[in-house]
Formats: structure tokens, sequence, C-alpha cells
């Protein structure tokens, strides 16, 4: 395969994922569309209604928009515009190929020029993962630009404890992709963090060797991360290649490679800024967490949230049977949840 490096006008080097890639992906027929964001073209799926309420679906690691195939037809078919965008780095959006460009803070720019770029306002956001820790500082710091939020399995990194306390500072280039490692997947990672005795209560060394690992294991694939979900899920072959498909070759996936270290090089005064102004964000706030995800659905996670932020008070919080990525194993359920969430708070 025959990949050309692209530039920006300011000479950020990127590649694009041919749209071959993307061809025959089960049950997501969208139609691409695109913007531009800080010299990189930034995919979205826009369905339903133009001129129906703003949902904002926003992905995390090491997935993209494809994790949302279950939900966005439950929303369209209940009257909204659903936009869900791929992150700079994933899915069909444009690909950096410099170790060091993504940081939360990065991410959290980016989020906040698409959203002037497609002029969206009054947005129900909906956010997971990283998706959650980059689109929560955008919320705390443009409030006005969302009526409604709904978090799952996520949250800033410092509020204003660590989520997960990892060492901060990582130099991302002493760690390499390693030819010869011997934890290549990530069926060996698990293998190893339950050998160190890494799955527990705090999670923290268990994401510490996750960083590592996504750094330097030369055969991790996001299908690996997916299926291997806190509780299982089940894929098929063709939804296996779907969540692979943006990333054909190596150089394409610095995007899933680094996404994690951004734990471990966060701008602690930024976060804890951005914490102490969500905490008055009194608009609706509702979480919705999958009670395997020993990750970062955890209950104190989810308290911490339901009991500092001003316009939780009084949401119906819950916890529900699903892992880490609760769009692919309960994605009917969200959306419901979703829907009468809205509903319940016009």
């Amino acid at each position: 395969m025959k990949t050309t490096r692209l530039k920006t006008s300011t000479g950020r080097e990127y590649v694009r994922t041919p749209d071959e890639c993307f061809v025959n992906l089960p049950d997501f027929d969208y139609l691409p569309n695109y913007v531009h964001v800080d010299g990189l073209r930034v995919h979205y799926i826009d369905e339903g209604r133009t001129d129906g309420e703003t949902v904002l679906l926003l992905h995390g690691q090491p997935d993209w928009s494809y994790l949302y195939r279950k939900m966005i037809p439950i929303l369209v078919e209940a009257g909204f515009r659903v936009i869900a965008p791929d992150m700079i780095g994933m899915g069909r959006s444009d690909k950096p190929i410099d170790i060091h460009t993504h940081t939360i803070e990065q991410h959290a720019a980016w989020l906040y020029e698409l959203i002037n770029e497609l002029e969206l306002d009054d947005i129900t956001l909906f956010c997971q993962d990283w998706g959650g820790f980059t689109s929560l500082q955008v919320v705390a710091e443009h409030p006005g630009l969302f009526k409604r939020v709904l978090c799952s399995n996520s949250s800033l990194i410092l509020m204003p404890e660590p989520i997960l306390d990892i060492p901060q500072g990582i130099k991302r280039e002493d760690f390499p992709i390693d030819p010869d490692a011997k934890l290549r997947t990530f069926e060996d990672l698990l293998v190893y963090v339950r050998e160190q005795g890494f799955i527990k209560e705090d999670m923290s060394d268990f994401f510490d060797a996750w960083v590592h690992f996504a750094l330097t294991a030369p055969d991790f694939k996001p299908s690996q991360n997916i299926v291997t979900d806190f509780g299982g899920i089940d894929l098929t072959e063709d939804e296996r290649r779907a969540y692979d498909a943006p990333f054909p070759e190596e150089i394409f996936r610095t995007g899933v490679r680094t996404l994690p270290s951004m734990g471990a090089l966060i701008d602690k005064e930024k976060n804890l800024s951005c914490w102490e102004a969500l905490k008055k964000f009194d608009k609706p706030f509702l979480t919705v967490f999958g009670e395997y995800d020993m990750l970062v659905g955890t209950l104190k996670t989810q308290n911490t949230l339901i009991e500092n932020i001003a316009g939780a008070a009084g949401q119906a919080h819950d916890r529900i049977p699903a892992g880490h990525f609760i769009q692919e194993s309960q994605g009917p359920e969200m959306a419901k949840r979703l829907i009468e969430f809205i509903s319940a708070n016009p």
C-alpha cells in the first residue's frame, strides 16, 4: 500500500486513510462529511433533521464513530440531528504522525474549533472515555454552547484527585515500537496484568501498563481492545474489520498508540481550573455508567461527578450491566436513556 505523507500549512505531517478502507462496513452506510480544523480534515457523521435538536456523540480510544452505529438510527428516528465526529488521529479524520501531537488540551481545542466551524449550539452532549476527558474541558470553559450533558464512563482526569494515579511527564520517544516485544497483542497485556496483580480496585498500575503497551506493542489492533472489554463483547469478523479499518498500516496508528499516554501528560493547573468551572455547570448533567468498567467507570468516579456538578442534582443517574465500551454492548439502551434524558429536561 502506497501512503502519501501530507503537510498542513504550518508544517504538521499527517496521513489520510484511503476511502477504500471504509467500503462495506456492517451497519455503517452513512455518507461522510468533512470540515477542516487546524489545517486537518475532520470527518463527522451528520444525520437526521437539520432543524432537530443537536446531539453530539463523542468517542474515545482506540475506536471511532463506528462505535455509535447502534445509537445513531434510534436517535435519528426520534427526530434529532445527530453528529458523530472522529477525533483527529482516529476514524476517517486525518492522522498526524508526530508522537507528541496528542494531548487532552489539544483535543479540547480541536473540539471547540469543530463546534464553531459547524456553528453548533444548544448541544446535547453524549461523551465517553477520552471523548469525555477532552469535551468536559470544553463544557467547563464554554458552558453556553451546551444544553445538556450525558457522561458515560468518563470524567475529568483530576476532580481534584486523579481518576488514575499514574506517573506524569512520560517521554514518548523513550518508548518506540518494539518488534521483539513480549507483549504483542492486547490479549498478551491482559495475561501480564493479571499475573502482576494489576486487576484490582485501584487500576492505576493497569493503566500505566496500558500506556506503555500501546506505545510499544507491534501487533496491537483496536478490535483486540473492544472484544476484551470488561465483561467481554462479541464482534463478528466484519465488525472487527470495521474497528480496524482506519488503521491499515503502522503509520496510521499514532493516535491509537499515544492517546492513552495523554493521561501521563496532564496540565494539572488547566484541569483543576476546568473542574472548578464544571462544578458550576447548572444545566442537566446525567451519568449512566457501566457497572463492569473497573477503569474509569467506577462508582467513586461517578459519585464524584454527581455530588459536585450542580446540574447533576435530581437526575436519573444509573449503572447498567455494561463494560467500558457501553455504546457497543448497550447501544440501543443508551440511545433510549439519552432520549428519556432529553425529554425529561426540555
